[in-house]
């Protein structure tokens, strides 16, 4: 188990290959939903490690592993997330400031409401490794919600959101450091 949300299920893939300075272990990893084993929508394609020698393990992930890792988050609805009142009120975030962009919510709410917004993805997130970082595309919406002064939650709007990212990773002052790109 690797948290309360996903397990991973991982098997020789072949048999050992075993060679006088190595052991060549292929291992097949699938991420699933902690408690509900399901196939994978994905197929898994063979990966080749370049031939070194030069260090004492080597691992590699492929995109099946992080496919099947995004598939079972998904699934667990892991990528659900409300951003409550307290962090609306802390960045300044309320009806009013949707008010001067979106005219409709100026005439819905003319005393400034505090807000909530939830974002959920709409599908699958779809993870693709790239020769030197690797891709995710998001598709998903966010909903803004004005809570009124009785404690009820009124909608205001829904937007469909596309956002693809690149995440490059380095190792600097040994340690993994990632930097996030925004492309569109």
């Amino acid at each position: 188990q690797i948290d309360d949300l996903a397990e991973v299920d991982y098997s020789l893939s072949s048999s050992p290959a075993v060679f006088q300075p190595f052991i060549d272990l292929d291992l097949k990893g699938v991420v699933f939903p902690a408690g509900n084993y399901t196939d994978s929508p994905y197929m898994a394609a063979s990966i080749t490690i370049p031939d070194q020698s030069d260090s004492m393990l080597y691992l590699a992930f492929s995109e099946y592993f992080f496919q099947t890792s995004s598939f079972a988050y998904y699934t667990a609805g892991a990528f659900n997330v409300t951003i409550a009142e307290e962090t609306c009120s802390y960045f300044n975030i309320n009806t009013e400031i949707f008010g001067s962009i979106i005219p409709e919510v100026a005439k819905y709410s003319v005393t400034p409401y505090p807000v909530m917004l939830k974002l959920m993805p709409t599908e699958i997130p779809i993870i693709s490794l790239q020769q030197d970082s690797f891709m995710v595309q998001i598709q998903g919406s966010m909903e803004v919600l004005a809570i009124l002064p009785d404690s009820t939650i009124q909608s205001l709007f829904t937007l469909n959101i596309v956002a693809n990212t690149s995440i490059s990773l380095n190792i600097f002052d040994q340690k993994l450091m990632g930097s996030l790109c925004l492309n569109r």
